[in-house]
């Protein structure tokens, strides 16, 4: 979700098999790629570590050649030719400091819209909450507000989303 000058990403902890069952309560699902680049994979655990490292090796073979830090931009591309479950990006452009935020679709396509993307299980009941309570310009404080009721509330209202939550204000 965007703010002024500022992104944020979210996502609960609930790690689940057949839409059911609870594994564990403590699984990461929005992983840190640079001091400015998130990225939450949702999805099979083991495919969402697997994408994870090898997006991981990308950027530093990436940032070790061009000798810069890769933008959030280029990191979709990167992540679309890759190819996962509906992946989402939130970071701020290295130079501008400017708010991204994007999702894929299943076949890679990208979505870089000016207000929220969003993901996972309860992705329906995600965007009703995220069209409520986003408001243009939110301070990082707000958006943190705003993302986190949105995230807990929407997880409320499905019953294989939630056990916790992790917030990344950028």
């Amino acid at each position: 979700m965007k703010g002024k000058d500022c992104v944020a990403i979210a996502a609960d902890r609930r790690f689940g098999v057949n839409q059911g069952q609870t594994v564990a309560t403590d699984f990461d699902k929005v992983f840190e790629m640079g001091p400015q680049l998130y990225c939450g994979l949702p999805g099979l655990a083991t495919d969402t570590l697997t994408v994870r490292d090898r997006l991981k090796f990308r950027l530093n073979l990436y940032e070790l050649r061009e000798g810069r830090k890769m933008s959030p931009n280029v990191f979709c591309s990167m992540l679309s030719n890759l190819l996962y479950e509906q992946p989402v990006v939130a970071g701020l452009k290295p130079k501008t400091y400017e708010p991204f935020v994007c999702n894929m679709d299943l076949i890679g396509c990208m979505n870089e819209p000016e207000d929220f993307v969003v993901g996972g299980t309860c992705s329906d009941q995600l965007y009703g909450m995220c069209e409520a309570l986003w408001e243009p310009d939110l301070s990082p404080d707000d958006l943190f507000e705003t993302i986190s009721q949105a995230l807990v509330n929407a997880c409320d209202r499905d019953a294989i989303s939630g056990w916790g939550a992790t917030v990344h204000i950028m």
